[in-house]
């Protein structure tokens, strides 16, 4: 029997996380403590309920067309065939921050997930992730929209420019219904093509973006 095995490609959230400079760290902490818990069940019992506070864009998380359009899907109306199950393709974009066309030349991208794999994760919880961040271009999300990509990753602060407020590569690749996932790691893990992917979010109503436990089965 071949063998086969699961890689995390998600960040840790925790009490204090900073994800993205200028948003809201979660607050994670106790809703009924295990203490509190023993005056509620019987004897011998207890559980913990905790409670967690924080903005949509927390950890690794995704993106769907309404995060971007007021009448794109929202998280309740993705399929689950454009979030799990999909076939997967790192593209190597390790130097340099633009990523532009070339870097996907001679790829065969129709139905896959194309996760980017820049490196950047090993700035995570650092001031460096913040700075001049690898993004890609707006020609680049153009032509993973026309090869029809089923959804897009990377290991960066941001898909786009932040300094470029008109965020193109968001506005083209969720416009073409293509879900985003940013603030990945670990794609240094995964070969070059021939594995499974999968970031499947908490199906929420009029929500555009929410942390997914992202993974590869190789």
């Amino acid at each position: 029997m071949e063998q086969r095995r699961l890689v995390d490609l998600s960040h840790v959230v925790e009490d204090g996380l900073i994800t993205y400079r200028g948003l809201p760290a979660p607050v994670i902490c106790d809703y009924l403590t295990r203490e509190e818990s023993r005056r509620v069940y019987a004897d011998g019992a207890e559980f913990h309920i905790g409670r967690i506070d924080m903005v949509a864009n927390t950890g690794t998380y995704i993106d769907s067309p309404f995060h971007r359009y007021a009448d794109g899907k929202d998280l309740s109306e993705l399929p689950l065939e454009s979030l799990a199950h999909l076939d997967g393709v790192v593209v190597e974009a390790d130097a340099g921050r633009a990523i532009e066309p070339s870097h996907f030349a001679g790829l065969d991208l129709a139905g896959k997930a194309v996760l980017v794999r820049t490196g950047w994760d090993r700035h995570w919880k650092t001031d460096q992730y913040f700075e001049e961040h690898p993004y890609l271009t707006r020609d680049s999300a153009q032509l993973l929209a026309d090869a029809g990509a089923a959804l897009v990753g990377i290991d960066s602060l941001n898909i786009d420019d932040t300094v470029d407020l008109s965020r193109p590569v968001h506005s083209i690749l969720l416009g073409s219904e293509i879900p985003i996932v940013e603030h990945m790691c670990n794609l240094n893990s995964l070969p070059a093509d021939e594995f499974r992917f999968y970031a499947v979010p908490v199906k929420v109503k009029a929500f555009g973006t929410f942390p997914v436990r992202a993974f590869a089965l190789i």
